[in-house]
């Protein structure tokens, strides 16, 4: 069998599954998604040992520290990932819900319903938690799934869908719900973004390199998940100990996460006091400065930030530091360099942070507070498909809702039209 044959053979499965899923009820759904936690955790050395290989692969191949990390599997990690299926189950259904419902002066009754759209196909990389997240946020709003992800998490990804797909079907899920693309030649990612006869929308969630080809090339809709350029503005009237806390944590706690933090941005009037208190605070996480000609005065033993360390998504213990003159000084960093992930601003100014709150373009944006909050299952979503920087329906962490469409179900007596 070819690429082509062979992914299509794979979408047509899907296909067919989403007709019986589009009706598939809520116990059944959250049934299936409890066997799935379970299965995890029942196999959890198994799951291991295959991480095992990708992990020595990866290594091999010289993966960075930043990707090893998001590769890892342990006990914590797949426990977590199972916890994640198990507060889905316990989300609200939204499928069949009405948002409105109307009568027109022909007196036709007309609600809309939320419905789920389909075949979703998810192209990602290193993750293989996203494997078991997008399985049950598809599961939960009707969706069937396609997954691709990439060569590095091969035998952790094909080890987890057989298990959860297997669980699911015994649970009472329609066979072929869940498809996974083992093939990792770049030709099955080429031949997945131009199936539109099969897959109503495709999710891309990984690097910049990966999002730019998919929303170039692919005839089917996209979702773009986005590129993390986040930044923290320290205003002039901030907590220096609340303001080195929030840096400390959106930096360091998951450098390699799309929703750290790696641009910081200080008022010139306090920028003599805070940076060396900073410096020295945050000197025990090996955090490497990059900074602005005014930080270099201020700082000893720092580099010098370049043109493109501003609009740099490091993924690393490295962040770029730039002493503002004003609010709008900072307002205009973002603007130019912001990539409309997550943004925010520590301050005691209320007219300051609702500026902040109002002009800022962002996905999410942050008073007194640390980006790292930007998470499907920290905003309550049980988990998330993805982070959205678009404006369409779905911006932000996407959970059940974002993965459904609506239609119109209009009620009549006979009316006709004239």
């Amino acid at each position: 069998m070819d690429i082509r044959e062979y992914v299509v053979e794979k979408a047509k499965s899907a296909k067919a599954a989403s007709r019986k899923m589009n009706s598939i009820d809520t116990k059944t759904k959250d049934r299936a998604l409890k066997a799935m936690a379970q299965a995890l955790l029942d196999n959890i050395d198994n799951i291991i040992e295959a991480n095992s290989l990708d992990m020595e692969k990866g290594k091999a191949n010289g993966l960075s520290k930043s990707l090893l990390d998001r590769l890892l599997l342990n006990k914590a990690r797949i426990e977590d990932m199972a916890s994640g299926l198990v507060k889905v189950a316990g989300l609200q259904d939204p499928i069949g819900e009405t948002i409105r419902m109307w009568k027109t002066p022909d007196n036709l009754t007309i609600a809309q319903v939320r419905v789920p759209m389909g075949v979703i196909g998810i192209i990602y990389e290193a993750r293989p938690n996203v494997t078991v997240d997008a399985a049950g946020l598809c599961i939960k709003s009707g969706n069937t799934v396609i997954l691709r992800g990439g060569s590095e998490a091969v035998n952790s990804n094909k080890t987890i869908v057989d298990i959860i797909s297997k669980a699911g079907v015994e649970a009472g899920l329609p066979k072929g719900f869940l498809q996974y693309i083992e093939n990792t030649d770049r030709e099955a990612v080429k031949v997945l973004m131009r199936l539109n006869d099969y897959v109503d929308v495709l999710i891309p969630r990984g690097g910049a390199g990966l999002i730019k080809t998919v929303v170039e090339n692919s005839t089917v809709p996209v979702i773009e998940t986005g590129v993390g350029n986040c930044h923290v503005y320290i205003d002039e009237s901030a907590d220096f100990a609340m303001a080195k806390d929030i840096i400390i944590n959106a930096k360091t706690q998951r450098p390699a996460v799309c929703n750290a933090m790696e641009s910081l941005l200080v008022h010139s009037a306090i920028a003599d006091k805070f940076l060396p208190y900073l410096q020295q605070a945050i000197k025990p996480y090996n955090v490497e400065l990059r900074g602005c000609e005014k930080t270099a005065v201020i700082l000893d033993d720092i580099c010098k930030a370049t043109e493109e360390d501003w609009g740099k998504e490091y993924l690393d213990l490295i962040m770029a530091v730039k002493v503002v003159s004003s609010l709008d000084e900072a307002l205009d960093h973002i603007y130019k360099y912001g990539t409309k992930h997550s943004e925010a601003i520590v301050t005691k100014d209320y007219f300051n942070a609702q500026r902040f709150l109002n002009e800022v373009d962002a996905a999410a944006v942050y008073v007194n507070a640390s980006t790292r909050f930007t998470d499907g299952g920290q905003f309550g979503f049980g988990g998330e498909i993805g982070i959205s920087t678009q404006k369409l329906h779905a911006r932000g962490p996407m959970g059940i809702k974002e993965l459904t469409s609506t239609k119109y179900m209009v009620y009549g007596e006979g009316q006709i039209r004239k």
